[in-house]
């Protein structure tokens, strides 16, 4: 018979599991929350690749090592990475750590649970359900579905081609021109193709551009298109009752992305895609009805196991940490951090406009601010026939100083016929106006040699 004494693990007893735990958890709360959301710490610790990988030793040897050792490498670890709740990291889209979203993101992990069955996933489904509800109903639908990147990544793996995606004009805003997607569609029927879906965006991932959804709707009414809204970095303006005009006709889409892990901070990946249809439409297109999951003779009602609903069935739980956020602070209190970041997007601004040296690409509807830094040498000699050129090298050479010296993380990119221009994201919750002035005071001091 087999011995009824559970078998030792290899690395220790469950004590030993607890205590290395304890620690683990301690190293975290002093370097990745305490030190890394800390104004007076680097945002990172710069090193070039060869000698970080000889500072955190990867190879994966035969013996293992002691607890000790896994401790220094999980400071390693924090200590050489990106600490994207720094409040002077404004690099991308998501920035930021709110505290409830981060205990829901470890309660999450503790569990390790999947979110494609209420077997095994019960909070979680119930959970879900009432989350997507409450998304849909500020998009203005009463009933509906649900389970970004880039278009032409989807057709093709759709097996549609990227040939199949036809790039609609947009103004000098970014915001897409309602009567160059109406001669899309018709040169497209003209040619014997059959138009189906047009994708609108409600705040782009550079200058923060909100297409005119009304318009849009119009034309997608007149042809029978799905109007598919990506909304991930603009969804959580509708929280905001002083600013969710901008996002009107989102109700006429018949889906919408949205990234609560953006603008809300809820940690990353929080992410959801929202359908107005109600007849069950994602487990018509997904469904696979795999016996040994989804058996239809369970003791519950198996309509609530979703997992047949999405692409990749086993999926893990986005939702505990929004929810958990939505609880503690309140629809009210989400709309404050959004009409906060606004103001402070604004605040920028107006301090660019003051300041010597910056310059607004444009004026800004959302939080993305986007600007020139233009260097002593270059005050004054706008006419010179190599300024554009010379004004464009400025940017990387900013970024690698501040990087390097890890005072702080700004992006930085082209856009259409505009050189190399910084991107400032007011999206931390924890951002003040002093870390606004601090942007501009650093850029000034990295460049005042240029």
């Amino acid at each position: 018979m087999a011995d009824s004494k559970p078998f030792p693990a290899l690395d220790g007893d469950p004590e030993t599991a607890e205590t290395l735990l304890r620690a683990v958890f301690g190293i975290v709360m002093d370097e990745a929350v305490r030190k890394g959301t800390s104004a007076s710490e680097k945002v990172c610790e710069w090193k070039e690749p060869e000698e970080l990988k000889q500072l955190l030793d990867l190879e994966l040897r035969d013996q293992g090592e002691s607890q000790e050792q896994i401790l220094e490498r999980c400071r390693a670890v924090i200590r050489y990475s990106v600490k994207t709740g720094h409040p002077r990291f404004f690099n991308q889209l998501f920035s930021g750590l709110d505290a409830h979203a981060l205990a829901g993101r470890v309660i999450t992990e503790s569990l390790n649970t999947s979110q494609y069955t209420y077997e095994i996933a019960p909070v979680f489904v119930l959970m879900e359900e009432e989350v997507l509800k409450t998304l849909r109903a500020l998009v203005g639908w009463r009933s509906g579905d649900g389970c970004h990147y880039s278009i032409k990544k989807g057709a093709a793996f759709l097996g549609l081609g990227t040939d199949s995606v036809r790039v609609v004009k947009a103004d000098e805003r970014g915001k897409m021109v309602p009567k160059d997607l109406e001669r899309q569609i018709k040169m497209a029927e003209a040619e014997g193709a059959v138009p189906f879906l047009v994708s609108a965006t409600s705040g782009t991932t550079v200058l923060g551009a909100f297409d005119p959804l009304e318009a849009i709707a119009d034309v997608c009414q007149r042809h029978g298109l799905w109007l598919h809204v990506d909304a991930a970095w603009g969804g959580s303006v509708l929280l905001s009752q002083t600013h969710r005009h901008l996002l009107d006709g989102i109700q006429r889409a018949d889906s919408v992305a949205w990234n609560p892990h953006k603008l809300l901070a809820a940690g990353l990946q929080c992410s959801a895609l929202l359908l107005r249809d109600t007849s069950n439409l994602l487990k018509h297109c997904h469904g696979s009805q795999a016996s040994y999951l989804f058996q239809q003779d369970k003791f519950y009602d198996v309509a609530l196991d979703t997992g047949d609903k999405v692409v990749q069935c086993g999926r893990r739980v986005d939702c505990l940490k929004l929810w958990l956020m939505w609880k503690a602070q309140g629809g009210q209190g989400l709309e404050r951090r959004v009409n906060r970041a606004f103001a402070l997007a604004q605040y920028l601004v107006e301090e660019v406009k003051k300041r010597e040296g910056f310059e607004l690409v444009m004026e800004p509807e959302f939080v993305n601010v986007c600007f020139w830094f233009v260097p002593p040498s270059l005050r004054g000699k706008q006419e010179s026939p190599d300024y554009s050129q010379r004004l464009y090298k400025v940017a990387p050479v900013l970024k690698e100083r501040m990087v390097k010296e890890g005072s702080m993380m700004i992006g930085y990119q082209p856009h259409g016929t505009r050189g190399n221009f910084f991107r400032m994201v007011v999206a931390n919750p924890a951002l003040t106006r002093t870390d606004m002035d601090f942007l501009l005071n650093e850029l000034e001091r990295l460049g005042q040699d240029l």
